[in-house]
């Protein structure tokens, strides 16, 4: 068997298992710091997208419903022995908000809702918080399978609640869902929720910091004063003179998103109105901003 000399084995010396040992080292520590960069950057992609994807599905249900105010089903000539248009009894004008059947009704910087008006609007977090509107929208319906009652009509109230959950407080958007009951002879009839389509306070997206509507005449002016029934004629005029919408919805990320805060510095955030607040915090706070044409209502239709 062949013998090895011990003395010509060449070996690593304590220095230089130091040196290689402070080479792994500092390698290991620029991939961490890559990492929880590069993971940094991915957390905040992935906060953007949230807020726009949750942003667009908020907006696109809205759309839909407000480009419905005003709808009337005509059923017209028909062989079914049934009323060939909506015999549905129609409160409008002086009306209260809660009884109105007008198509929209926007009430400014008001939180909370209630079917039957017995639930105050509810206090804000902060008195110069500046959410949220709150916005009413009647359309009809037609299903020939309900003979008691084919003709529909239904009201979609959309509004804001506060939510407070330790140090993180917020502003939720939910949604009401009502229909007017009123079968075939029947001179009159009421709302309520009893309905298969109906829902009371169903939140729909959470982390809003404010929701604002701004109604606007043919010429695409904000109108003055502000569309709604009651005792003031040109308010109530106004009601059937609305040609669009001008919609914004700002939302707030869930976790902090900025590494820095500055008192000197306030990110503003600016509503389409005098509507403006600074904030001092880390979150990230985006707005999605449109304009929403009324179908059914306004002057020419």
């Amino acid at each position: 068997m062949k013998k090895y000399n011990l003395k010509n084995i060449a070996g690593l010396s304590l220095v230089e298992m130091l040196i290689g040992i402070v080479i792994t080292s500092m390698m290991i520590m620029a991939i961490i710091t890559s990492y929880n960069v590069v993971n940094k950057s991915y957390s905040q992609v992935t906060d953007r997208a949230k807020i726009s994807r949750a942003g667009r599905d908020i907006v696109e249900m809205m759309m839909r419903d407000i480009r419905m105010a005003g709808f009337r089903y005509i059923l017209g000539t028909n062989t079914l022995d049934m009323p060939s248009r909506s015999y549905l009894e129609f409160k409008g004008s002086d009306t209260t908000i809660l009884e109105s059947h007008d198509p929209i009704i926007i009430e400014k910087n008001i939180l909370g809702f209630s079917v039957d008006g017995t639930v105050p609007p509810s206090l804000k977090h902060d008195v110069d918080d500046i959410c949220c509107d709150r916005i009413h929208i009647v359309y009809d319906d037609f299903n020939q399978n309900h003979v008691n009652q084919p003709y529909k009509r239904y009201k979609t109230t959309y509004f804001a609640k506060k939510i407070d959950e330790g140090n993180d407080q917020r502003y939720a958007v939910y949604k009401t869902v009502q229909s007017w009951i009123q079968v075939v002879g029947d001179d009159t009839g009421a709302w309520s929720t009893d309905c298969a389509a109906c829902y009371v306070e169903q939140k729909i997206r959470d982390h809003v910091v404010d929701m604002e509507f701004v109604p606007l005449n043919k010429a695409g002016l904000q109108m003055v004063p502000l569309p709604s029934p009651g005792s003031d004629p040109a308010a109530r005029d106004n009601l059937y003179k609305i040609k669009a919408i001008d919609l914004r919805l700002t939302f707030r990320s869930k976790n902090e998103f900025f590494r820095f805060t500055s008192a000197t510095k306030p990110r503003w955030l600016k509503g389409l109105g005098d509507r403006h607040k600074a904030f001092l915090d880390k979150y990230l706070r985006d707005s999605v901003v449109v304009t929403i044409y009324t179908r059914n209502i306004g002057e020419g239709i």
